[in-house]
This record gives structure tokens, sequence and C-alpha cells, in this order.
């Protein structure tokens, strides 16, 4: 009975956690295909928002349960690593006032978090987990 509430447990994790997941993913996506015209600040800033908050709760998630599995050491490190290296709100907030309808700005802003999320190989670890699940 307890391995089986333990199995039952575990795919239960797996799923919310993927589910986790492809929101970041989807996230990501988005950014990726902005085309850096005035109004996409607000959507960098929402996007952002939602993968920092997205992540964290993987990170809490993986530091409470017991699986030592190298998917999810690794994806908790790197999201941790991203979490403590990378804040782009105070660069936003001084954009919103003076250059949010420049596209410059828009496209450098926007690749500098793409190629945060990378760092790490932090997005292909989210990618390789959504679809080995």
């Amino acid at each position: 009975m307890v391995i089986f509430t333990l199995e039952i447990t575990l795919i239960n994790f797996d799923n919310n956690l993927n589910g986790v997941l492809s929101r970041i993913k989807d996230s990501y996506q988005i950014l990726e295909h902005l085309n850096d015209v005035p109004g996409d600040l607000e959507i960098i800033k929402k996007e952002l928002a939602k993968i920092n908050g997205l992540l964290q709760v993987i990170v809490n998630k993986l530091e409470n349960i017991d699986n030592s599995s190298d998917k999810y050491v690794k994806l908790s490190s790197a999201a941790k690593f991203y979490l403590q290296n990378y804040s782009f709100e105070r660069e936003i907030e001084t954009m919103s006032k003076l250059y949010s309808d420049d596209p410059n700005r828009l496209k450098n802003i926007r690749n500098s978090i793409l190629e945060s999320l990378q760092d790490k190989k932090l997005m292909e670890k989210v990618e390789s987990i959504i679809e080995n699940s």
C-alpha cells in the first residue's frame, strides 16, 4: 500500500511539475516571438514575472521532496542559479519611464532575458523534462 501511494504521489508530482515547466516554456516562447514594438515592455514584464515565480515554485517543490533524480537536481540547480544571478526588474522599471517604445532597447532587454534563461542550459533542461515525460 505504501509503495502504491508513493507511486501515485510521484506521478502527481511529475504531472504538476510538467504543467509548471510547460507554462515557463510558453512564457519563454512569447518572449522569443515579440517584435519589439510599443507595448511589448508590458508583455516582457508580465512574462518575466511569471517565469520568475514559476521557477521559484519549482525550486521550492524540489527542495521539499526526497528525490535525487539527476534531472531534478540539475533543474533545481539551474533554476536557483538563474534566480540568484539574474534580475531585470530595475532595468525594466527604468525603461518603462524613459524608453518603453524604443525598439532597440526592447530588443536588447528581451535578448538579455532570453540569454539568461539559456545560462546553465536552464531552458534546455525544462524542454528535456517536458519531452521525456
